[in-house]
């Protein structure tokens, strides 16, 4: 088989950073680099910071990654995209225009004989309590249709200025480091899920904006992707190894 590719959290177009397109940019190169090694792609979540379809509106901007994923799904690129919490409001865009399949739940794979378990990663395992209100607030089908009812001069402008209080929350109190193994909410998560599930050979997420590697059992692990903002973090599986790899070209 041909390499798989895991990426995630790059929150592009986030007001709260002023580095979107350098980071837009890099994201581009490091996917025209795997363009013909790539048999598949997974983005785990949040690859925008904010993204929200009206029918007949989409989010300006992206234009560099929108068009590379077409080209990559023009080759015959499996892509796969998870929705995660900025962008959980995603229609039938980026599947009508770019060839890309949309996930709103965890998603299990084999691969190369091995079992994989994927998903964005917000939502599982222990979180608290404010943030599970958030959440089913964003889920909320009648929400939805309120927000869908604002011109979207409005609706995406309301948008991205709450993606980046939270992102300007997010670095004031910086990334929450790695909580330990009896602590950290997705491991536990996994743990639960390897019970029931004890053939899951790698369970994968993103969200939290740390790396993990975790063995939990002889033949299963757990992996928090990082993110595309400071780590510039990727998994690749060549059908035998799952490797961690940082993509560290300077930025234009």
């Amino acid at each position: 088989m041909k390499d798989v590719y895991f990426i995630t959290d790059a929150h592009l177009g986030c007001l709260a950073l002023d580095d979107n397109t350098d980071r837009e940019r890099l994201l581009v190169r490091f996917l025209d680099s795997i363009k013909n090694s790539a048999e598949k792609l997974f983005l785990l979540g949040d690859m925008f910071d904010f993204w929200y379809e009206h029918r007949l509106n989409v989010p300006k901007g992206y234009t560099r990654f929108l068009g590379k994923l077409a080209e990559l799904s023009d080759l015959g690129v499996e892509i796969h995209y998870f929705l995660g919490n900025h962008d959980w409001w995603c229609g039938d865009y980026l599947t009508k225009e770019c060839g890309v399949i949309i996930h709103k739940e965890p998603f299990s794979i084999e691969m190369g004989g091995k079992h994989f378990y994927m998903a964005h990663g917000d939502g599982l395992g222990r979180t608290p309590v404010g943030f599970r209100f958030l959440r089913s607030m964003f889920h909320s089908r009648f929400l939805r249709f309120c927000f869908s009812t604002l011109h979207p001069r409005i609706s995406l402008s309301l948008g991205l200025k709450w993606a980046r209080n939270s992102m300007n929350k997010h670095n004031d109190a910086g990334v929450d480091p790695y909580m330990g193994e009896d602590r950290e909410p997705l491991v536990l998560y996994a743990k639960d899920y390897l019970l029931k599930n004890p053939q899951t050979n790698f369970m994968i997420f993103g969200h939290r904006h740390i790396e993990l590697d975790l063995m939990l059992s002889r033949s299963s692990r757990v992996l928090i992707v990082g993110d595309w903002i400071t780590n510039f973090s990727y998994l690749k599986f060549d059908g035998n190894n799952l490797t961690y790899n940082n993509y560290n070209e300077k930025s234009i």
